[in-house]
């Protein structure tokens, strides 16, 4: 019975090797079946093998915004949400939107626990020594980050990245709503509150919104009565910029508004 059974057993292994389909073996035994017909290279994976082909034979991806190529697909919708300010990936715990997945891994290091990286001047704890490197810019007044163009500095390179679209004339943020393009992100957002008619900023006096934070302060000086604004001609003075400015026309009988007709 013990040799009957050998046999059986040695059957059924043959026969799971036959049934054994050529894909599983590519994986054991690292078969490169993906060979390119043009440079002679393997490759193992399908994708690996197409983001290859792609680059080789100039089937690349561009963005129809700002001209930006890519070999795949996937990077170039990643990349168009700088133009439209999409953020897809959101934290569970606090609400904060990303762009990217892999932001939003870093991201929720915040909210764990452990900060293990301390600043030794104001003791403000950190998940991330990339963090605490930025933060002790705030002590330091350091800026490391210089515009080669117009010598301005900045304590993180993000920042000046974005300021240099200034000098480039570089609009890579566009609003999905009319088309308008920006040059700064937080520039996208300000505008996009005329689509949604959403005015973030609420006055703590008399409950007033505004869609700006500028002008919030502005009209904080109807309650506060302070006037900023002085006339350098007869010293009187105004809470805020445009009467200012009216004012002085009188004072200079200047008469910018001319009829065309």
């Amino acid at each position: 019975m013990e040799d009957s059974e050998k046999i059986v057993e040695i059957i059924s292994s043959e026969h799971m090797i036959k049934e054994t389909t050529s894909s599983d073996c590519d994986v054991f035994i690292g078969e490169k079946s993906y060979p390119c017909d043009i440079y002679g290279k393997s490759f193992s994976e399908s994708g690996t093998f197409t983001r290859h082909k792609s680059i080789r034979t100039g089937e690349m991806c561009h963005c129809d915004i700002c001209g930006k190529v890519f070999s795949q697909n996937g990077s170039l919708k990643k990349h168009k949400r700088i133009h439209t300010g999409e953020k897809p990936h959101k934290c569970d715990i606090c609400g904060k939107s990303f762009s990217r997945s892999g932001n939003l891994t870093t991201h929720k290091y915040i909210h764990t626990v452990e900060k293990p990286y301390r600043c030794d001047i104001c003791g403000k704890a950190f998940s991330q020594n990339g963090a605490l490197k930025k933060h002790k810019c705030i002590h330091t007044g350091e800026k490391p980050y210089r515009c080669d163009i117009c010598g301005r500095s900045f304590s993180q390179n993000g920042n000046l990245k974005k300021h240099k679209y200034i000098h480039t004339g570089e609009k890579p943020y566009r609003c999905d709503i009319c088309g308008q393009t920006f040059s700064q992100s937080n520039s996208l957002k300000k505008h996009k509150y005329i689509h949604t008619g959403e005015k973030p900023h609420n006055c703590d006096i008399c409950g007033k919104s505004f869609s700006v934070s500028g002008n919030l302060t502005t009209h904080k000086y109807i309650h506060t009565r302070e006037k900023r604004y002085h006339c350098d001609i007869c010293g009187i003075s105004f809470s805020n910029s445009s009467n200012l400015a009216e004012h002085k026309r009188i004072r200079t009988a200047e008469k910018p508004y001319v009829c065309d007709i």
